[in-house]
């Protein structure tokens, strides 16, 4: 049975394609920079990565090269996607696409400053229930591998996935697609770190979902729709920067 990531991953990659085709025009330069630079930026620090190690994409890619290459063409396609809807007066912006800098930068500090708390709390969490104590790990390292998820989750899900949904919402529900989409979006990506348990403890899944969707699912949504997608991927960062420095 194939993971629930692999599955959402790939449905969100197939349509990212079919919205790059269709609005193939509207994609700009500087939009095709930001692609190849994030698929880049995800391919190269997933091959050096030495503490994030994801589970084998559809049970077959493995190892540092080849997820390197997969991870990094699904990000280059989801992020081309989600910016194809965006300037559709999709709902989730992306301040480096307009050029704000500044916004881009004063954002990414919100983020973080969101995000350090629950990081913290999300440290002692893992302490609790895992049973193990903090285990300092190379900071570098830390820094570097938390892009992994901090990038592909909230390219692929807060981006490309919640646009495609608010795409097919908005002439249905044009008041409230954003947050319906937001809300799909949220509980999709936290629910998808539970399949095994869906298998074995589904009710314990449906609860511990609940509680990561309600602490650490909310914020980022209510980041990228009321400010702009780097500030959610700044506050998904911190967390996994505290978990890979601790040890997590």
């Amino acid at each position: 049975m194939s993971r629930l990531n692999d599955i959402f991953t790939a449905l969100t990659v197939a349509g990212s394609l079919v919205v790059l085709l269709k609005g193939f025009g509207q994609i700009k330069i500087s939009d095709w920079l930001i692609g190849i630079g994030t698929g880049l930026l995800v391919g190269v620090t997933m091959y050096y990565a030495t503490l994030f190690t994801p589970y084998d994409f559809l049970g077959i890619v493995q190892g540092n090269v080849e997820q390197a290459l997969v991870r990094g063409v699904c990000t280059f396609i989801a992020m081309l996607g989600g910016l194809a809807i965006m300037r559709q007066d999709g709902t989730v912006q992306v301040s480096l696409a307009h050029g704000k800098f500044r916004k881009l930068f004063v954002d990414i500090l919100i983020g973080l400053a969101i995000g350090l708390p629950l990081a913290i709390l999300n440290v002692f969490a893992l302490q609790l229930t895992q049973g193990q104590s903090i285990t300092w790990q190379n900071p570098l390292a830390a820094l570097s591998d938390a892009l992994q998820p901090a990038l592909v989750e909230e390219f692929v899900y807060r981006f490309a996935f919640l646009g495609l949904v608010w795409m097919v919402l908005r002439h249905s529900m044009p008041r409230s697609a954003d947050w319906q989409a937001g809300l799909l979006a949220l509980f999709v990506h936290n629910f998808m770190h539970f399949d095994d348990l869906w298998l074995e403890e589904p009710l314990v899944a449906l609860g511990m979902g609940l509680v990561m969707a309600l602490v650490w699912g909310v914020p980022p949504t209510i980041l990228a729709l009321r400010r702009n997608l780097e500030s959610a991927v700044a506050f998904h960062w911190i967390q996994d920067a505290a978990r890979f420095l601790t040890g997590f």
